[in-house]
């Protein structure tokens, strides 16, 4: 068989193989009728090398040079494509056998309809001849002609390599390749077809991909790894730009020739946009927000002055109302500002070809000028009226104002225009669609005319609800603003205007004047910063609100507990079965008004219990086993992960109704306690009827049920199991029951019998069956007597009519010897099904409790509770999988872990804490789990888990950590759930019947196997044997063509190569799951340093039992030429399938009751969300890690609050949702013509995921987000995790900033849109930022103003003073409170009730998580600004692992000195020092009011490294650390010195920005580091030496002083250089000499001077700032400066430096590692959700170990 066998990819289609031809797929009619369509070639001319056997795609392949595995790799895509969407087109079976016209008109126009929108764009043909839509019957050319077209455009596609990021370039290829492909059908020669341009072997590659390939690489090689400026190079968007330009249909010839047609030229500058390195991107993507913003403010500020009230008494005065027309001057200047910056940043942007564009620019400068000159004479003119007629507004003034009015509207008949265009949105996408010559003349002024960007306003219900939303947040905060922020401050202004003061330092302007406008610029500052960011507060509060309003009309968090999930089980039922399973007539008249009204009111019923649906499904008993089927199989797939135990799986599970049960068998959990509440019911109700006792026990219905069926099982335990038939005692016990159930029937029940005797009965029925229950049963003498008093009981007691013996024995109910002695029969002890039933009898008998607590862990109760919440929730009807969409899912990976070796669970860190020891205790109910099964899978001793079960431990502790084999077990959920659900779709009843019966049991592991089987596989192998079949029956060949899972594994070929361990699991991974397709890149020498490059697919082959190549297709070379995360997604992408792809990152995981719901979500595809179809599906994240940690705990909640909350808002009402990473599903087929998945350019796209959202909205697509499926996810868990996670998203924010996708998303979004839009993505990482500024501000501001002596006038002059500072304050807690903590408190109150959010709330606070937040907030601030400012945005590697050792102090200070010590420092200096010299400090109650919030930033920005930290406060590992740091900063390094072992090399890449930063970021950058003289000028004038003189003689001796403490510094350094190894008494005698003169100098100031010993620590706090300016300029000038012999000075004075942050953040890590009690309280702090677990954790950290496993 080997010798015939090919390998394949899902289906078998070019095989000789006869078993092959017996796979499930291939018994498919639409795939029959999709490869015989591929097959008929009719009249088609043949080419050379034909052969009989080929089809349509080969013979495009003859003519074009594509490549033999690319021509297979797309043969399967279009059949399976085509076969899928045949199955979802009819269901007639008569036309099923052939390829209906419609479904290959649908899927070319959706696959072309990007390149006809290109060729429309540049009013072009686009030269497909197709089929016409009045024609009614279409013949086989027209179907033939379809089909090449298509295969035409997936092959350039498919072998397009990295071009595949330029789709505009690939509409190109397309266009030319489509005329050369008609020339061929129309024209011969003779009897050979004409060839086209491109043909030969690998021609395409050669001919066409090859050069514009190497155009992308040498531009990627100037990029010089992405450090070069962003200006100087082109990228993937400015080449395909290129062809957005109609000059490249001249310049570019075809085939494409790099020599000759002018490509070169386009590299003298860019394309489409210039990515400059600057601020004022902000400014110029959204001047629509800062013109709002500027214009509101000066208007405040103008209607305030008056001193009014309220605003519109002051607007009715006449001049007001003049002066507030002054924003009109202001807005033309924004305008010119925006023009010149236009001009500045874009300039590169015009060549030849855009001389249009540099005209506008120049024209927009000119008018804008022109308009500001307009307003100021019209402004002048009203003034010079005013004081001609006597300061009186006569007519004459009106006139002239009213003139200003006319140029006003003149000005804003733009703006009008565009409030009527947000008025009626359909008209403007209308108009911006058309590609009509005049629309674009008269668009021409406001923005330039680009391929995307046009029609993207929504609907106008859409834009009626984002309107609303932002009218109400801009309305708050203007009216926040204007009474609170910018009224207080104009009486203080006045009076600052008007204040005398007295500098206390050098005067540098006349009289004061500059310093009172530096005074009273230094106060408005922080107001004004708080002004431009507060939107941001107010987004965040009313978006909170809206998000949990949405939340509540979509019925989320209606269940949060089991105590819920008991009361609402049986309404479940019957909604599981609605939602997850077909129903006909949904299929038939889906989306008619009439199916929608009956659907409302069937989940109604479904969701409040209307009708008692759940009695359905006690009549109906293939739907009542269908859902145990399902139901069973979710508490299989908990036991095989380990969360929930063998016992709770018996109390979980729905049996099947055996032992002749009347009713469906709930859950164990259900029926607790029921039956002992029905029992009292019945003794109190011992007088009453039978029919007024039924009634109160079937108000219950799970009591109802555990009556009937703990009858109807005691029943048949006695006839059927113990009692043998046939004899006496079969008979009496026949007889009573008969009794019983015809007293039942007459309604005679409590007359014929005793309820009272009832308890009497349960006590033995108990006691019989514990007897039964003990294994094994050797002696029935325990049960006999158990039988006879059960006899005795019921004829004395339970019978109202006392019989005597001999009417006992007429009735048959009497014996004349001793009863059951011999006729007991024991159960057979290898029966674990009786068993099974019996516990469950027993439980129900006995149980008390209310089982709330089942399961135990939370884990699975949160997803159980979601699970059955969900249910209720509106989601669209499931197809059958035959009628679902396909889809494949895409897992990048790089060299991540994938399962955790025997090594690696068993090393222990210096702690003496293994990772599996650490996962023992923090997951100590799942490992007790895990054990359990492992001694049930036939393990006899604990020590055989390292031996003989070590692959099944390796995947427990692997499937708890962040690993690509939990990735993947998580994903083929999705193919688990796809059979599961097959099989149910196709089974005949009796099939479903015996699926449920089998899915009660845990299946015995007898042949060995490691692996727990699927307890419905019995059923699924019904139709196939596989002893006979290589294949599996109908489930799997429908799962396969429906499912695909692709793991790009770049670097698998280079493992293989090198023997990685890694390869060999990749391996395992794919031997394990049959669905799993593993592509790499491929690297073959071919001599001379060179190598070819290919794209491979490779699975295992379960028939040959080793890895198969299924696909190698060559690429034009090295695959990364880009970011390599989108680059790895790319060269997989051409091996998904299906019409819809989900992106899964390697931190996530799926559950098999979330993949029940795929089917639904793909058909939200289907339906319209506003006016167009969605092309994204965002899709709920569970955070699975917030159990580990406090750290991670409070990572969780701000990542649930982001994707649940947040996302939900950004989809409905805002409508401004983009993608924000995984595990979001795309529309696949409109993605991959449009650029696909991601960005890729270097740098730029460092967040590439984000790009796929911009570009999404851009070309006009719609995101949604659905909350009724989940997908787990995990985050990092450790503060140094974190924080590089902190710092990749903000780096990549501020790259985002300088992008052309902001750019056009801020420009071509109507307002509020784009309000939506900032203020969620880069606007919040700006905010963020001004936050920190502010506080900066502030205190700058009140030290200037302490120091120059303004503060003690104000004092005097007004209390005021103080009120401001307050005020600042409160600003910045509002911040930090609601920014964090509102989102997270609405969402937990909407999903866990009110309570709960606030005790979770109140508990993450005593957990310090403010701390956490604040600090992230540092983290944040810095590598946003920072890169935003230099650039140097890389991607940084978070690790995903565990976080169970201790972080030296040398580690935390690499990573946090210059982002937060440093900061703290510079923030802690200025409150000591104004606390020093302000007179309002004095006060300490208003200095703490003043400074709290302040000090507390302080204190996060430095503790928090250590307080997060494993032992941070251990006393021994404080010395430990202080003693390595100074290891590490004394360490000169070698060559190869990393910075890990050398302060010096950390030092130096500290200031790799600056080498990648330019002219203005180096200026920019001197400018921020002059503030650190400030501390020297305030200070010197405050020592008492100076006797209050201001002179600026004071200041220049102070530099004095610096230069003499800088040549003793030289000095010393000098003398220990040459004499302290060799003549260390010289060296000694200088320092000697050093110290003696500096007491001599001191003594003789104190003697002569006022100097005193508190200047010389004034002087410090002056000098020190000093000399940390001096090294940050001096770092700017590196390149100049270490030519020189003073850079190694600077170095020196660096590292000392260093180390006095590093004393001064160690000093209060040193006091709290001393003081008692600091080090436990710590751990609690970081491990608290732990301890409330009941986990020693603080035994983990000292490793204090216990004996276990």
């Amino acid at each position: 068989m080997t010798e015939t066998y090919e390998p394949y990819n899902i289906i078998p289609i070019q095989t000789t193989n006869n078993d092959l031809h017996q796979h499930p797929s291939l018994r498919y009619p639409e795939v029959i009728a999709a490869l015989s369509a591929l097959r008929t070639l009719g009249d088609l001319r043949l080419p050379p090398r034909w052969h009989p056997d080929m089809d349509l795609l080969d013979w495009l392949s003859l003519f074009f040079g594509f490549q033999h595995d690319n021509v297979r790799n797309q043969r399967e895509h279009l059949l399976l494509q085509l076969a899928n969407a045949q199955m979802r087109f009819s269901s007639d079976p008569d036309t099923t056998h052939s390829l209906h016209p419609s479904v290959l008109r649908t899927f070319r126009k959706k696959l072309l309809k990007n390149y006809k929108s290109w060729c429309s764009f540049h009013g072009k043909k686009h030269h497909l001849k197709l089929m016409s839509h009045k024609k009614k019957k279409q013949d086989n050319n027209d179907l033939r002609l379809e089909l090449l077209y298509v295969s035409l455009f997936l092959l350039i596609w498919g072998e397009a390599a990295n071009l595949r990021f330029i789709p505009e370039c690939i509409c190109f290829i397309f266009y030319n390749m489509v005329k050369d492909l008609n020339k061929i059908l129309e024209g011969t020669d003779g009897k050979n077809p004409l060839l086209p341009d491109v043909s030969g072997e690998n021609a395409f590659l050669r001919l066409v991909v090859k050069p514009i390939y190497d155009i992308v690489k040498l531009e990627a090689e100037t990029s010089r790894n992405g450090t070069a400026p962003h200006c100087d190079w082109m990228n993937y968007d400015d080449i395909n730009e290129i062809f957005w330009n109609k000059s490249c249909f001249q310049k570019l010839k075809w085939p494409i020739d790099v020599a000759t047609s002018g490509f070169f030229m386009y590299r003298t500058g860019k394309t489409g946009f210039v990515e400059r390195r600057s601020f004022w991107n902000l400014f110029r993507s959204f001047d629509r927000l800062w013109v709002m913003l500027i214009l509101f403010l000066q208007a405040a500020i103008i209607v305030g002055w008056g001193g009014y009230k309220y605003p519109w008494k002051a607007l009715k005065h006449r001049r007001v109302q003049v002066r507030v027309l002054t924003v009109f001057i202001t807005w033309s200047g924004l305008r010119l500002l925006q023009a010149l910056l236009d001009i500045l940043m874009q300039g590169k942007v015009i060549s030849k070809d855009t001389k249009n564009l540099g005209m506008r620019m120049v024209l927009k400068c000119v008018v804008a000028t022109a308009w500001g000159l307009a307003f100021l004479r019209f402004y002048t003119l009203i003034w010079h009226e005013w004081d001609r007629e006597e300061r009186k507004w006569s007519k004459r003034t009106n006139k002239v104002m009213m003139n200003f009015y006319i140029v006003a509207f003149v000005f804003l008949i733009p703006e009008i225009l565009g409030f009527l265009f947000l008025l009626f949105p359909w008209i403007s996408n209308f108009f911006e669609k058309r590609d009509w010559g005049i629309l674009r003349l008269l668009t021409w002024w406001f923005h330039r005319t680009t391929y995307v960007g046009r029609g993207l306003r929504e609907g106008l219900i859409d834009n009626i609800r984002y309107t609303l939303f932002w009218i109400l947040v801009l309305a708050t905060k203007f009216t926040f603003s204007y009474f609170l922020q910018i009224k207080p401050m104009i009486p203080l202004t006045k009076r600052v205007l008007k204040l005398h003061v007295d500098i206390e330092w050098h005067e540098f302007f006349t009289r004061g004047k500059g310093d009172d406008k530096l005074a009273l610029g230094l106060l408005w500052l922080p107001v004004v910063l708080v002004y431009m960011m507060d939107i941001q507060i107010w987004y965040s509060i009313y978006s909170s609100f809206a998000g949990a309003a949405v939340g509540l009309f979509a019925h989320l968090g209606e269940i949060r507990s089991m105590q819920q999930l008991k009361l609402r089980f049986q309404f479940f039922a019957s909604a599981a079965l609605f939602n997850l399973m077909p129903e006909e007539q949904s299929m038939n008249e889906r989306g008619t008004f009439l199916s929608n009204v009956k659907d409302g009111m069937r989940r109604m019923k479904l969701r409040y219990g209307f009708g008692k649906p759940y009695r359905k499904l006690e009549s109906n008993h293939s739907d009542a086993n269908k859902f145990a089927l399902i139901w069973n199989e979710i508490i299989l797939s908990f036991r095989e992960e380990d969360i929930i135990s063998d016992r709770e799986v018996e109390l979980l599970e729905l049996p099947k109704n055996l032992w002749n049960v009347r009713v469906i068998r709930w859950p164990c959990v259900l029926l607790s306690n029921e039956l002992l509440l029905a029992l009292s019911q019945a003794k109190e109700l011992a007088s009453s009827s039978d029919k007024r006792l039924w009634r109160k026990i079937c108000k219950h219905e799970f009591r109802r049920c555990a009556v009937l069926e703990s009858y109807d099982c005691i029943k048949h335990l006695l006839l059927e199991i113990i009692i043998r038939p046939g004899t006496e005692e079969h008979s009496i016990l026949d007889a009573l029951f008969h009794q019983i159930e015809k007293s039942i029937e007459d309604g005679k029940f409590t007359k014929t019998f005793k309820t009272t005797a009832l308890p009497s009965l349960h006590s033995k029925l108990i006691r019989l069956i514990e007897s039964l229950s003990k294994k094994p049963v050797k002696d029935s003498t325990p049960m006999v007597n158990i039988l006879q008093a059960l006899y005795e009981i019921t004829v004395r007691e339970f019978l109202k009519d006392k019989k005597t013996a001999e009417k006992l024995g007429n009735d048959g109910a009497s014996a004349k010897y001793l009863l059951f002695e011999n006729a007991v029969r024991l159960p057979e002890t290898t029966n674990e099904n009786f068993y099974r039933q019996l516990r469950r009898l027993h439980t129900i008998l006995t149980s008390r409790d209310s089982m709330q607590n089942v399961p135990v862990n939370q884990m699975a109760k949160t997803r159980l509770a979601f699970f059955t919440n969900s249910l209720f929730m509106n989601m669209p009807h499931a197809p059958q999988v035959e009628k679902m969409k396909g889809f494949s899912v895409l897992t990048p990976y790089y060299s991540e872990e994938i399962m955790y070796n025997k090594e690696q669970l068993r090393i222990e860190n210096e702690d003496g804490i293994s990772i599996l020891y650490y996962l023992q205790t923090i997951f100590d109910d799942e490992w007790k789990n895990f054990m359990e099964r492992m001694r049930h899978e036939g393990m006899e001793n604990d020590d055989d888990i390292w031996t003989e079960k070590l692959t099944e431990l390796r995947l427990w502790a692997s499937y708890r950590g962040q690993t690509l084999c939990r990735t993947v077990r998580g994903m083929m959920y999705y193919y688990k759930a796809l059979k599961l659900l097959a099989f149910l779709d196709s089974a005949p009843d009796i099939s479903v019947w015996d699926g449920s019966l089998k899915v009660s049991t845990v299946q015995e592991n007898k042949g060995g196997s490691d692996k727990v089987k699927s307890p419905f596989s019995h059923c699924l192998s019904n139709a196939y044997n596989s002893e006979d079949l290589p294949f599996k029956g109908h489930d799997y060949g429908t799962a396969s063509m429906k499912f695909t899972y692709v793991v790009a594994c770049q670097i698998y070929g280079t493992q293989k190569a090198r023997k990685d361990p890694r390869a060999d699991e990749i391996l395992t991974l794919m031997k394990n799951n049959e669905a799993l397709r593993v592509a790499y890149v491929d690297e073959v020498s071919t001599g001379r340093d060179e190598k070819d490059y290919y794209s491979v697919l490779v699975k295992y082959d379960q028939l040959l039992e080793r890895e198969v190549e299924i696909y190698r297709v060559k690429l034009p070379g090295p695959l990364k030429l880009g970011e390599g995360k989108p680059e790895n997604q790319n060269h997989a992408l051409i091996f998904t399938r299906g019409d819809a792809i989900q992106t899964i990152d390697m931190n996530q995981d799926n559950y098999f009751e979330e993949a029940l719901k795929i089917r639904n979500l793909l058909e939200e595809f289907n339906s319209y969300y506003g006016i167009r179809k969605p092309h994204i599906l965002g899709v709920r994240e569970h955070i699975f890690t917030g159990s580990v940690s406090s750290l991670a705990w409070f990572m969780s909640a701000q990542e649930t609050s982001f994707v649940t909350l947040g996302q939900r808002v950004l989809a409905n009402p805002l409508k401004i949702r983009m993608h924000y990473g995984h595990p979001d599903v795309f529309d696949r087929f409109w993605f991959l013509t449009r650029g696909g998945l991601s960005k890729a350019s270097r740098v730029i796209n460092i967040s590439e995921d984000i790009f796929a959202g911009f570009n999404c909205t851009l070309r006009g697509g719609n995101v949604t987000h659905h909350e009724y499926i989940q997908v787990g996810k995990g985050r990092d868990v450790g503060l140094n995790q974190i924080s590089l996670f902190e710092a990749k998203v903000a780096s990549g924010n501020g790259e985002q900033v300088l992008s052309r996708d902001v750019y056009r998303l801020g420009h071509r979004l109507d307002f509020f849109r784009m309000l939506s839009f900032y203020y969620t993505t880069v606007g919040f990482f700006f905010n963020t930022m001004v936050v920190v500024l502010t506080v900066y501000a502030f205190l700058w501001g009140r030290l200037f103003l302490a120091l120059s002596g303004f503060e003690g006038a104000l004092q005097k002059k007004s209390n005021n003073n103080k009120a401001f500072g307050a005020i600042l304050n409160q600003q910045f807690i509002i911040q930090l409170g609601l920014f964090t903590a509102l989102p997270m408190i609405v969402e937990n109150s909407l999903e866990h009730g009110f309570l709960q959010s606030m005790w979770d709330f109140l508990t993450m606070q005593l957990q310090l998580s403010s701390v956490f937040f604040t600090f992230s907030m540092g983290t944040r601030c810095h590598f946003f600004g920072r890169t935003i400012l230099h650039g140097g945005a890389k991607y940084r590697a978070t690790g995903r692992g565990f976080v169970v050792e201790h972080k030296s102090f040398a580690e935390n200070y690499r990573l946090y000195a210059r982002s937060h010590f440093v900061k703290a420092i510079e923030l802690g200096l200025i409150l000591i020092i104004y606390a020093q010299h302000s007179p309002v400090a004095r006060n300490t109650l208003v200095y703490v009011v003043m400074t709290i919030s302040s000090w507390f930033l302080v204190c996060s920005w430095i503790i928090a490294p250590f307080l997060f930290n494993p032992s941070g406060f251990d006393w021994l590992k404080t010395v430990n650390d202080f003693d390595d740091f100074m290891d590490w900063i004394w360490y000169r390094g070698r060559v190869f010195a990393k910075a890990e072992e050398s302060w010096e090399i950390w030092w130096y890449e500290e200031q790799d920005h600056l080498k990648v930063t330019g002219f203005w970021g180096k200026l920019f950058e001197v400018f921020l580091d002059l503030r650190f003289f400030t501390f020297q000028y305030g200070t010197v004038y405050k020592l008492r030496i100076t006797d209050g003189s201001t002179s600026i003689s004071v200041y220049l001796l102070s530099w004095i002083c610096v230069g003499v403490i800088f040549g003793v510094y030289v000095v010393l350094s000098i003398a220990r250089n040459r004499y302290e190894a060799h003549n260390h008494i010289y060296f000694r005698f200088v320092q000697s000499v050093v110290i003696t003169l500096s007491i001599i100098v001191i003594v003789g100031l104190l003697n002569f001077t006022k100097f005193r010993i508190g200047d010389i620590f004034t002087s410090l706090l002056a000098f020190i700032p000093t000399g940390w300016g001096m090294i940050l300029i001096a770092q700017v000038f590196r390149p100049q400066l270490r030519r020189t012999k003073i850079w190694k000075g600077i170095v020196n004075l660096a590292r000392l430096y260093d180390i006095l942050f590093a004393i001064i953040v160690m000093a209060p890590v040193a006091l709290l590692s001393w003081l008692p009690g600091s080090q436990s309280m710590q751990t609690r702090i970081l491990f608290n959700e732990a301890f409330s677990r009941g986990l020693q954790i603080f035994q983990i950290v000292t490793g204090a170990k216990t004996n276990q496993v």
